[in-house]
């Protein structure tokens, strides 16, 4: 199973890349499979490569679940 996450494009730097914001964490990503992509569009990234664009209603109800599940998962069994 893979997984993808939504981040915020930040920034374009050279071509085809840009530095996105993974809750928080700034890294360069490949934009090589997505096109027309500009500061403020949320992408699903993988391995370092946005995949595709993202709504940002969509993003933004993404990451609150992963938020979420990160609490569920930080709350001690009984």
């Amino acid at each position: 199973m893979c997984l993808a996450i939504p981040a915020c494009v930040e920034q374009l730097t050279a071509e085809n890349h840009a530095i996105v914001n993974l809750s928080g964490i700034r890294k360069e990503v490949s934009l090589i499979l997505v096109e027309n992509v500009i500061p403020g569009d949320y992408v699903i990234v993988h391995v370092g490569f946005a995949l595709q664009k993202l709504d940002q209603h969509e993003a933004e109800r993404t990451l609150a679940m992963f938020a979420e599940l990160s609490t569920h998962n930080d709350t001690p069994n009984a």
